[in-house]
C-alpha cells in the first residue's frame, strides 16, 4: 500500500538526534526519503539515515553544513538536488543555547544563537524555496519554541530567535503561497529529551505547574505535528503549538 509521503524527500536540519531524529524517523515511516543535515560530525546523522533505511525502506543520506553559513548552505542544496534531485519538505530543526541574562550576556553568545536558529533557517529556505517554486509545491516547517511566543529567564537570544522564526514563517507564507508552497511552525514547550532527563525533581515540578496538562510531551508529539503540517496543503503561515496548552491564544 503506498504510503502517504511516499515519493517526497525531506530535509531535516539538526536531524541527527532529539527531536529532529523523531521527526526524521516519522517522515520515514510515512515513506519519505530522508537528507538529515548536521552541524558537525556526520556519523550521528549516518546512524539515523541507516535506520531509516534499514527499518522504513527509504533512501537516505546524511551531510555535515553549518546552517549559519549562507554560502555552505547554498553548496548543500546543489549536494542534494544532486542526490535525490528534488526535495518536497523542508524541516528547520537546527537550534543552539547559550543561557544567561540579558545584563551578562556575551555579544558573540547572542550573536551566534541568531546566526544558527534564526538566520540559519532563512538560509535553508532562501535555497529550498528555489526547489520549490519551479516544482509549484513543498512544505516548510520551522521550530520555534513557546520561549518565542512568551519570553523565557536567561534565554533573551534563544527567545528572540525563536520569535523570529515565527516573523520569518509568516513573511515566507505569504510569499510562496501563490506557488503552493506552505510554511508553518511548530512552538514545543517542555518535551523529554536527554536535556530534561537529567533536571531535579524540584525544577521539573516547577515547570509542571505551568503546564496545563501536568506532563512533558514526547518527541513523537512534535515528530507527529511535523507530518500533519508535511501532509496538509491547506494550512499556511500557522504556529501549532505542541506544549500540554502552556500558551492559549
Amino acid at each position: 500500500m503506498l504510503k502517504p509521503l511516499e515519493g517526497k524527500t525531506a530535509v531535516i536540519t539538526g536531524g541527527s538526534r532529539g527531536l529532529g531524529e523523531a521527526i526524521a524517523y516519522k517522515l520515514a515511516s510515512m515513506g519519505a526519503d530522508i537528507a538529515v543535515i548536521c552541524s558537525s560530525s556526520v556519523e550521528d546523522g549516518e546512524k539515523v539515515c541507516e535506520k531509516c533505511i534499514q527499518e522504513f525502506g527509504v533512501k537516505a543520506k546524511a551531510y555535515q553544513c553549518d546552517v549559519a553559513d549562507f554560502e555552505a548552505v547554498k553548496e548543500l542544496a546543489g549536494l542534494i538536488k544532486a542526490d535525490f534531485k528534488t526535495a518536497h519538505i523542508l524541516v528547520n530543526n537546527a537550534g543552539i543555547t547559550r543561557d544567561g541574562l540579558a545584563v551578562m550576556m556575551k555579544e558573540e553568545d547572542f550573536d551566534r544563537v541568531i546566526a544558527v536558529n534564526l538566520k540559519g533557517a532563512f538560509n535553508t529556505i532562501r535555497a529550498a524555496s528555489n526547489i520549490m517554486l519551479k516544482q509549484r509545491s513543498g512544505a516548510i516547517i520551522n521550530m520555534s519554541s513557546v520561549s518565542g511566543l512568551i519570553g523565557n529567564v536567561g534565554q533573551a537570544n534563544y527567545s528572540a530567535s525563536k520569535a523570529g522564526l515565527i516573523g520569518l514563517t509568516k513573511s515566507a507564507a505569504r510569499e510562496l503561497a501563490a506557488r503552493g508552497v506552505t510554511v508553518n511552525a511548530i512552538a514545543p514547550g517542555f518535551i523529554s529529551t536527554d536535556m530534561t532527563a537529567v533536571l531535579s525533581d524540584n525544577i521539573k515540578d516547577e515547570m509542571m505547574k505551568n503546564i496545563p496538562l501536568k506532563r512533558f510531551g514526547e518527541a513523537e508529539d512534535v515528530a507527529k505535528a511535523a507530518v500533519f503540517l508535511a501532509e496538509n496543503r491547506y494550512i499556511t503561515g500557522q504556529v501549532l503549538n505542541v506544549d500540554g496548552g502552556m500558551v492559549m491564544n
